[in-house]
């Protein structure tokens, strides 16, 4: 398989070192797993000679992006961005422009385009994400959604591949993300790599989501958070919360699942496990104690709960 990895001038340098490690062992391995599994070659593709990473790491590009089509997986790394603003800047760059033109003329038969954290942003920009399935950053869920709201978005997942296009988290998703195309090469490749390598599975940011820390500008849903946070050990009744915020029951459902693709319940639900399991590492509490502290009468509904939310990731 040959895999060409986009670099731009202030990509992230350890998604570019991670998944230049893991192909290059598993291209080493791969004998010692089944002789039979074709080489696995990896180049850098870029708009200039040479890139230099956000760690510094400078970078000798192999093949212009116009050779892109040539490769059977072309990779689009995090594009060294952590706000909304910062991203579409970038996207506005020359050299942004020039990847996003290269992605564009890739034929959806011949070549598959994986993309990660804010990488995905650049692939969503060709339109080939109309319809289908991706994920990206957790904490720039909102602003993607926004800016691309055709996609069906799946912050829950680390890896989501839909057909031909391969999409992954936030940055050290990009481990993931190279995992899953050595699995597309050879599952047991895949699982001797992990285990040389000792990366654990994580097949969900769901774990890692703080939901503080997600970018939304709706005035309503702000206010929805702020009520809901204040009052997380009182019963939660959406109808009472719209009228407190001054809107319908219907508005309220429809701003919060645009912001933050949830329900209410299913907000107030993460905020709830959320704040159970920062109390249950930081506090001497009974799970009891917690319990009541989160709304829930007893124990038993909370450890439910987060059986679900466990299973869910």
């Amino acid at each position: 398989m040959r895999i060409g990895l986009i670099a731009i001038d202030g990509c992230f340098g350890s998604a570019i070192a991670s998944i230049i490690d893991i192909l290059r062992v598993a291209d080493g391995a791969r004998g010692d797993v089944d002789p039979r599994i074709d080489p696995i070659e990896l180049a850098i593709l870029g708009p200039k000679r040479r890139v230099t990473t956000t760690a510094s790491m400078t970078l000798s590009v192999d093949h212009p992006l116009s050779e892109s089509g040539e490769f059977d997986v072309v990779v689009v790394p995090a594009l060294g961005t952590l706000t909304a603003a910062a991203t579409h800047d970038v996207l506005q760059s020359r050299d942004a422009r020039s990847v996003i033109a290269s992605l564009g003329r890739l034929d959806d038969a011949t070549t598959r385009i994986a993309a990660a954290c804010t990488g995905v942003f650049a692939v969503a920009e060709t339109g080939r994400m109309h319809h289908r399935r991706a994920t990206t950053s957790w904490f720039l869920g909102p602003e993607f959604r926004k800016r691309y709201p055709t996609v069906a978005l799946d912050l829950d997942t680390m890896v989501v591949v839909d057909g031909n296009l391969v999409t992954a988290g936030a940055a050290f998703a990009h481990i993931d993300l190279a995992l899953s195309l050595v699995r597309s090469i050879s599952p047991d490749l895949a699982q001797h790599v992990a285990k040389l390598l000792i990366i654990d599975e994580r097949p969900s940011q769901a774990a890692f989501v703080a939901y503080e820390h997600l970018r939304h500008e709706d005035p309503i849903v702000v206010e929805f958070e702020r009520f809901v946070r204040a009052s997380l050990d009182e019963p939660f009744n959406v109808a009472f919360v719209a009228q407190s915020l001054g809107t319908s029951r219907r508005t309220l459902e429809r701003r919060v699942r645009a912001a933050l693709n949830l329900t209410p319940l299913g907000f107030v639900q993460r905020l709830r496990t959320e704040r159970a399991r920062h109390l249950s590492a930081t506090t001497d509490l009974t799970s009891a104690e917690i319990a009541l502290r989160v709304g829930y009468a007893n124990a038993e509904t909370l450890r439910s709960l987060l059986r679900r939310e466990r299973r869910r990731s």
